[in-house]
């Protein structure tokens, strides 16, 4: 009952922190680029907020095994209210050299809370589903159904966002959310349990870094899975929808918002259509053709985005919410895959080294996003897409071998 108290209240917690977090990327993207930055200058913009994840998912899931779940949680929450404070101390008088610096170093602790907070309720679910005979697939659905709802959460956060900037302002909005994201902090230190994912063991250095194949390959396959998304979500389209469509702030956010909504939701119910998941070896079979569908999808739209016909960009839009739900299923699949071939004792540990690989990913697809939609448009942003989750479905097939014999879930 503890367990599942404490799981209740990070949950709860890592809900909010998600919804913040969500709401200053859209603020920062929308108000720097009114301000005149470039595509690649806003790719600059988070460049240390996806670098620290690294690090921070690294180094965290040690903490949290040796110190407990309770103390990475919080340390996230404080970190991203200090962040929000902070950025809201950016002049318009300062230089924009300057300004670019300042942001990236409040957004580098921004993504060190994002990814502690996130470690530690995603690794409070293996503590508290504890799978018995005659019900496989229980593991699946919790991760599904947090996952799926973190990132329904996070869409809303994008269209509060916009509607923020829009209403108050970029200093008062990051106000307002830091005072909301205290009062979470305040509420969930009442109710964690002190000793929730502390390993009794003692760790050494070298469980740092994977031990198994599955592991390893699963980190490896992230990489590329998540490259393969934010190399035209960060940066190329909201400045296309904004630039090149003409929309407003609260109509950008309020699409961006709409796409990753929709994507949590499907996340939430992929079990319910994937029902022969039982374990990681039919959740790996599931991984390769849902990826093989989804490598399919950017060719398709950066083909008819090429062509330019009248409805190009209805096609796009459409496309993309495609793109989105075929995604959300492999990113359930992959969340899934990695809880369950981890053992108890060492999920913390896996679950960070794994998230450290999402955020490599997430910093080369934010660096190509800028990169390659400053010089060479979306389409090409949608190219390097395809070419990327190829990558990450064919390295899949290389975890095929052992999971068969990975952990039970």
């Amino acid at each position: 009952m503890s367990d599942l108290r404490s799981y209740s209240a990070v949950t709860a917690a890592y809900w909010g922190f998600t919804l913040t977090d969500g709401a200053l990327r859209m603020l920062v993207l929308l108000h720097f680029h009114r301000l005149g930055f470039t595509p690649l200058d806003l790719a600059y913009l988070f460049l240390l907020y996806e670098a620290m994840g690294i690090l921070t998912n690294f180094v965290g899931g040690w903490i949290a095994a040796r110190f407990g779940l309770r103390l990475t949680l919080f340390l996230g929450l404080g970190i991203q209210v200090f962040a929000l404070l902070l950025l809201s101390g950016l002049q318009d008088s300062w230089s924009m050299s300057f300004s670019i610096i300042y942001v990236m170093g409040a957004q580098a602790l921004s993504g060190i809370a994002k990814d502690l907070t996130k470690m530690s309720s995603k690794s409070a679910v293996k503590i508290v589903v504890k799978e018995e005979e005659g019900e496989q697939g229980l593991l699946f659905r919790w991760v599904a159904l947090l996952t799926g709802s973190k990132n329904a959460l996070k869409g809303l956060g994008f269209l509060l966002g916009g509607v923020l900037l829009q209403a108050l302002g970029f200093q008062v909005a990051l106000w307002s959310m830091a005072m909301a994201l205290g009062l979470v902090f305040i509420v969930t230190r009442l109710v964690v349990d002190k000793g929730m994912g502390r390993v009794k063991a003692k760790i050494r250095g070298k469980e740092l870094l994977s031990k198994s194949k599955e592991i390893n390959v699963l980190s490896f396959s992230r990489v590329f899975l998540f490259a393969s998304r934010d190399v035209w979500f960060v940066v190329g389209l909201p400045v296309f929808l904004y630039s090149a469509m003409g929309w407003s702030f609260d109509e950008v956010g309020a699409f961006m918002a709409v796409w990753v909504i929709g994507y949590g939701i499907v996340q939430a119910f992929v079990p319910r259509f994937t029902k022969r998941i039982k374990d990681a070896h039919s959740g790996a079979v599931a991984a390769r053709v849902w990826g093989g569908i989804l490598a399919v999808v950017p060719a398709i739209l950066a083909y008819g985005l090429w062509l330019d016909f009248a409805l190009a960009h209805v096609f796009l839009l459409v496309g993309l919410l495609i793109f989105g739900f075929v995604f959300a299923v492999n990113s359930s699949l992959h969340s899934y895959l990695i809880v369950a071939c981890s053992d108890h004792d060492k999920v913390a540990l896996n679950v960070g080294f794994y998230y450290m690989a999402n955020a490599i990913g997430r910093l080369a697809g934010t660096l190509l996003s800028g990169l390659v939609f400053q010089y060479y448009g979306l389409v090409a942003c949608l190219i390097v897409s395809t070419a990327m989750v190829l990558i990450a479905t064919v390295s899949i097939f290389f975890l095929a071998p052992v999971s068969k014999s990975s952990h039970a879930a």
